[in-house]
């Protein structure tokens, strides 16, 4: 019998800032795949996203180093940010050379799922990984479940998770209207955001 390989977690994004929706979903993923460990990677600059006016790769880096901080179970990466990467697939190809005899699980909200088919080679990234995808406020259900049965039952996963609506684009908005973020992300990153001055605030 061979003995089950270690899963190793990745969760992509801008990070612009990291909310404790990128955690909640991380810590679901987490439990449910029984993972070893769960990398955050902030996206150098994702084709799919747009970045034209994103905070410094640094800066997002910093932000979620101190998000995952407190939490075992997770650990920052620049890995894309290092190489210039911009494709999940070379992500996942750096990942597995990082860290070799892992399994890899890449986990998504299912807003990402819905356009996996735009995304540059998404066969390609089946082939590398299982995806554990979190349903987001507003999806409809039927739709995420289809788009699930499409790829495959077996290399994509609707895990269980709380649903929590908030998104990088709404604390930023927020942050420049002057209205309160705490609890929407972690208190060092609201921290850094203040003391920086980011996302327009006075």
């Amino acid at each position: 019998m061979h003995e089950a390989r270690p899963r190793l977690g990745v969760i992509g994004g801008s990070f612009d800032p990291p909310h404790l929706g990128h955690l909640v979903i991380a810590s679901e993923a987490h439990a449910q795949f029984a993972l070893e460990r769960v990398l955050f990677v902030p996206a150098a600059a994702p084709p799919h996203k747009g970045l034209e006016e994103h905070t410094a790769a640094d800066v997002r880096l910093e932000m979620t180093a101190l998000a995952v901080a407190e939490d075992m179970r997770f650990v920052e990466s620049g890995l894309e940010i290092e190489h210039g990467l911009s494709y999940t697939i070379d992500t996942l190809r750096a990942v597995a050379e990082r860290f070799p005899g892992r399994d890899l699980v890449f986990i998504m909200g299912s807003d990402s799922l819905l356009q996996l088919d735009t995304w540059y080679d998404p066969e390609g990234i089946l082939a590398r990984c299982t995806l554990a995808v979190a349903p987001r406020p507003g999806d409809d259900p039927a739709l995420v479940a289809a788009a699930a049965a499409r790829w495959g039952s077996a290399r994509v996963t609707i895990i269980e998770a709380p649903p929590v609506g908030v998104s990088s684009r709404q604390i930023r908005a927020r942050v420049a209207e002057g209205l309160p973020i705490r609890y929407l992300v972690p208190q060092a990153v609201a921290e850094l955001i203040v003391g920086r001055g980011l996302y327009g605030r006075p």
